[in-house]
């Protein structure tokens, strides 16, 4: 099967089934709410900046697709709104344009429609191995690009029949690249980033993660869905055992701000409440994909509603913890409970610093 085939079973299958992760750990956060916010709803300002560009609001596009002709209305859809709301975007896996040269317009239209917003590219760790750092500046060029994704979805692979497992020499992979003329994101898509590995990410050079963690599409589960129609029943087994397998998104959000990286928050954000609740626990952007799928198959007003329904949560959870600007809301009590809580303070974190110690410090 052709890359961009598979791409089209994605796509199908997200659209389709239910490809959610069964935990939910943004339920496990809870804001202190401000009766009395001092502030009027008005005066509250949603704006940053990302890769050296303004964005109305601290989030991003995931990237989804791309790579099959029939894609490329989904990414100018998708691109189209990111630009008329002031939110980034990223693409799909660009790995189908290095195998013909035919998909690249999939990807570039992405740039012709949204000329002033944040673009992020996308290649997965295995490719820019074989590649080498120069198939960074290629994919950059190709799409005009801000910054390119190396994906690492080692567990996707892992159920794939197709998959491609070679994780001997990812690190030094990304470390090769991390100089030259793009920045790198480095983009978990679902299983989250741990500590340990952001470490190891941070020593290579890279300075912005993307945790893709536990609690938003399950690759694994989409896998699951195609081993099954396929009839291979291992494969279908294997991506229903590993459905849930991973770091949970707040959780890897945590560990990968505490050592400094600037951090998308990525993995079940289905919410302006979660966005707000990924920068209070230190992320610096939000990123969904989703929730922006289905609009996206229609048209590009219902991709730009669906962002303004998020943005509209975000402003609204702004006001109710008293948060004028985001360097507010960074310091906006948020109490952590249940699973996420019991991990974290595994993990040697003390949660109460989320919500007692904020509090008591102003």
């Amino acid at each position: 099967m052709t890359t961009g085939n598979r791409k089209l079973d994605h796509i199908r299958i997200c659209l389709e089934k239910e490809v959610e992760g069964r935990s939910k750990p943004f339920n496990d956060l809870a804001f202190v709410h401000r009766t009395l916010p001092g502030i009027d709803a008005d005066e509250i300002d949603t704006s940053c900046r990302f890769l050296g560009k303004d964005l109305a609001m601290p989030l991003m596009i995931s990237g989804m697709t791309g790579g099959h002709p029939d894609t490329k209305d989904i990414n100018v859809n998708l691109a189209l709104a990111a630009q008329e709301v002031g939110v980034a975007m990223g693409v799909g896996s660009q790995r189908a344009a290095l195998e013909s040269a035919e998909v690249e317009e999939t990807f570039s239209a992405v740039r012709d429609a949204a000329p002033k917003i944040p673009i992020i590219g996308n290649i997965g760790a295995v490719q820019l191995k074989r590649g080498g750092p120069e198939v960074i500046d290629h994919l950059a060029e190709m799409i005009d690009a801000d910054a390119i994704a190396v994906h690492l979805n080692f567990l996707q692979e892992s159920i794939q029949p197709e998959g491609e497992t070679e994780a001997r020499g990812a690190i030094e992979a990304i470390r090769s690249a991390t100089d030259g003329r793009v920045p790198i994101i480095a983009k978990e898509t679902g299983a989250g980033i741990s500590r340990e590995d952001a470490r190891a990410l941070i020593d290579a050079g890279v300075k912005i993660i993307d945790v893709g963690g536990l609690g938003g599409t399950s690759w694994s589960g989409v896998e699951a869905y195609r081993a099954e129609e396929r009839g291979d029943g291992e494969s279908t087994t294997m991506g229903r055992l590993f459905w849930d397998w991973g770091v949970r998104t707040p959780v890897s959000v945590v560990e990968c701000a505490a050592l400094g990286a600037e951090v998308i928050s990525s993995g079940g954000v289905r919410s302006g409440i979660d966005m707000a609740k990924s920068i209070a626990l230190g992320a610096s952007l939000a990123g969904a994909a989703l929730p922006f799928l289905a609009p996206a198959t229609k048209g590009p007003l219902q991709v730009a509603e669906a962002l303004r329904i998020y943005e509209r949560a975000f402003r609204t959870t702004m006001f109710l913890t008293a948060s004028k600007n985001i360097m507010d809301l960074r310091s906006a009590p948020v109490i952590v409970l249940g699973r996420t809580r019991e991990v974290l303070e595994q993990r040697g974190f003390d949660t109460r610093k989320f919500s007692i110690y904020r509090e008591m410090s102003k």
